[in-house]
């Protein structure tokens, strides 16, 4: 027996990553014997199950059939999130720390073969929609490109403030700004700047 379920570019927003992340979601709901029963196939899940097998299909399926109705719903994990959006980890990080993406909480889960748990924020697939449609991600990166600049720029004089002042000639100069050139007053007395 099989079914097919055909998942829609609204629920993966055309990422692949996405679309697994359906799949793990609903693989998570089936019964343990069932579960690598349920597969994807370009953007298609389908569950077989063999004609001589215990399982009831028509729960299996109805099973996969409400994960699938609310797949447009389910959050963001951030390896999704950096797919859809093409960003690093990195800029995930930043964002998310600045505020400009908007975590709608956060879920802890247990890895297999790992003792701990691991805490990761998810995010809003409507919120994610809207930084993809208005291209966001590439606003936020000429900014910060920007940003970066200038904190190059500020850092690069401070570095050489601090190199004049170590090799003495910052309190000269800073004296000499203080001190009119030799002959200045004959100059201003002639009235030649008026």
């Amino acid at each position: 027996m099989c079914c097919e379920w055909k998942l829609s570019p609204s629920a993966t927003f055309g990422s692949s990553v996405r679309a697994k992340g359906i799949l793990l979601e609903a693989r998570a709901h089936l019964p343990e014997g069932v579960k690598k029963l349920l597969n994807l196939e370009a953007g298609v899940l389908i569950l077989r199950i063999p004609e001589d097998a215990d399982e009831d299909f028509s729960t299996m399926s109805a099973i996969v059939s409400k994960i699938i109705k609310g797949a447009e719903t389910l959050p963001v994990i951030p390896r999704e999130v950096e797919d859809i959006l093409t960003i690093s980890t990195t800029e995930r990080h930043r964002w998310l720390n600045d505020g400009r993406l908007q975590s709608a909480g956060t879920r802890t889960v247990k890895l297999r073969g790992r003792a701990k748990k691991i805490t990761f924020h998810v995010f809003d697939p409507r919120h994610i929609e809207d930084v993809l449609d208005r291209d966001l991600a590439t606003v936020w990166r000429e900014e910060d490109a920007l940003t970066a600049a200038e904190n190059r720029r500020r850092a690069a004089g401070k570095a050489a403030l601090t190199r004049a002042k170590k090799s003495g000639k910052g309190s000269q100069t800073s004296d000499m700004s203080d001190q009119k050139p030799q002959g200045w007053e004959e100059f201003e007395s002639d009235g030649f700047l008026r």
